[in-house]
């Protein structure tokens, strides 16, 4: 049946909590070689040499240019627009009206009225949604990510992260790169030609985020691959980026906080039936009829501290009543190994069978929302588990009640879906288990937590 829109796709499957659990679609793609090498080696290279990672296919871009666009932002972003313009960047996160997040995204600063907008495209979506119908002087050009996108992708994007990156792109630069602060963009040179860096990248790591023409992207790869030669620098295939963002903390895709409300419903009006929004899946053990229970504020997601009340902006009112009320904290937990063992042994006995835990990322849904559990009691919400070879074990992020958030407190994750399953395509029969885990600090890396802001 086509719909003329997520509103209408809504309305017709009668709720959002069903139409996304029974979604159609597969694991999320990302459309770059499998494996290089191998993952294990792959996923060490961050930590013990130097990784290349390959960005220009799976993201949405949105470029938006005008004299309103700092405005635009500011009216929309819980981030502070003080001192932003050309050569700065930051995490940029909206709200709805209730304060719950729609998403997060890179904004990058290309000019001072020109950004790009790199995301999941709940953010940008939401941003150029406003931009159209908002009456702000600024045009909205649209890159999709390759797998829905006929033509090609804009521009390229790479990042090089490890303790070796910095000695590749200063050979690839032919000297020192010393004038880039952390989350500030500046300029090397690779192969000639001027390329455009941000001091940032997904493995928490030392590096650059390198971006250009796409017209240029094969030649800067080649010389950069070139300058790694000897330091070791592998390049990281999809299975690999499928796990770069468990190290340094970051929850790839929160449920967008759009499903509800009336005052959301000129934007769910908006937004095609065939995009993102209305055919992303919802998985995991936590299962409530209500779509609100699964929105998250800044705050569960490890975004507190960059909510501004400098600016007025859509969810301001909202966040200043829930800024001092009790919130889950991030964390990393360090799933029990026994018990992984215990789920993958199913897989070879008669009987039933625990959910399959793909190797090295279990990511089954757009939103994973698995149940943690202590004494029996939910206290959180797991998502994105992922087998680290740096770590040696299954890890996951979470968000869990402040009192249990302490390194070291043993908590229990509900791991599958309830009554056997979903209608989802990847969601075989299976019966649900409990897998102990530990807490641990968020990022689980000490670089990450500790240095990564630094030159060093």
């Amino acid at each position: 049946m086509k719909y003329s829109s997520l509103e209408e796709k809504i309305q017709r499957q009668g709720n959002p909590v069903e139409m996304l659990r029974n979604a159609q679609v597969g694991t999320y793609v990302f459309p770059i070689q499998s494996e290089f090498t191998n993952w294990r080696d792959e996923q060490e290279s961050w930590r013990k040499t130097a990784i290349f990672m390959d960005q220009s296919y799976h993201m949405t871009d949105h470029y938006i240019e005008g004299p309103d666009v700092v405005r635009l932002l500011s009216d929309l972003g819980i981030n502070s627009f003080k001192n932003f313009g050309r050569n700065k960047a930051k995490q940029l996160v909206v709200c709805n009206y209730d304060g719950y997040v729609i998403g997060d995204a890179i904004l990058f600063g290309l000019e001072d009225h020109k950004v790009n907008i790199v995301n999941r495209p709940a953010c940008g979506n939401w941003v150029e949604f406003h931009a159209t119908t908002g009456g702000y002087d600024v045009k909205v050009e649209r890159d999709d990510r390759s797998l829905i996108n006929p033509k090609q992708r804009k521009g390229y994007r790479y990042e090089i992260q490890g303790p070796n990156a910095w000695q590749i792109l200063e050979k690839a630069n032919g000297g020192p790169i010393t004038d880039i602060k952390f989350f500030n963009m500046g300029e090397i040179k690779v192969a000639g030609r001027t390329v455009r860096a941000l001091r940032h990248g997904m493995a928490g790591a030392p590096g650059l985020e390198l971006f250009g023409p796409m017209e240029e992207g094969e030649e800067i790869k080649a010389a950069l691959l070139e300058a790694g030669k000897d330091f070791g620098l592998l390049q990281a295939g999809a299975k690999t980026y499928s796990t770069v963002a468990h190290e340094s903390g970051w929850i790839p895709s929160e449920l967008p906080a759009i499903y509800s409300g009336e005052k959301m419903k000129p934007y769910r009006e908006w937004l095609s039936a065939d995009g993102f929004e209305a055919n992303a899946s919802l998985g995991g053990s936590f299962v409530s009829e209500n779509i609100e229970d699964y929105y998250l504020t800044p705050w569960d997601l490890g975004y507190g501290h960059i909510v501004n009340f400098d600016h007025d902006f859509i969810g301001r009112e909202a966040l200043e009543n829930l800024k001092d009320k009790p919130h889950r904290k991030k964390v990393t937990l360090s799933w029990n190994n026994d018990d992984v063992i215990r789920i993958f042994a199913t897989l070879f006995q008669d009987g039933d069978r625990a959910k399959f835990m793909d190797i090295p990322a279990s990511h089954y849904a757009t939103f994973p929302y698995d149940m943690v559990l202590h004494d029996g009691n939910m206290v959180g919400i797991s998502c994105y588990p992922i087998y680290t070879s740096n770590f040696r074990r299954w890890i996951s992020l979470a968000m869990v009640d402040e009192s249990l958030s302490a390194d070291g407190t043993e908590i229990t994750v509900l791991w599958g879906e309830p009554d056997g399953g979903s209608a989802k395509p990847v969601v075989e029969r299976h019966v649900q288990t409990e897998v102990r885990a530990t807490v641990g600090p968020c990022p689980i890396s000490d670089y990450a937590r500790g240095n990564y802001r630094s030159r060093a």
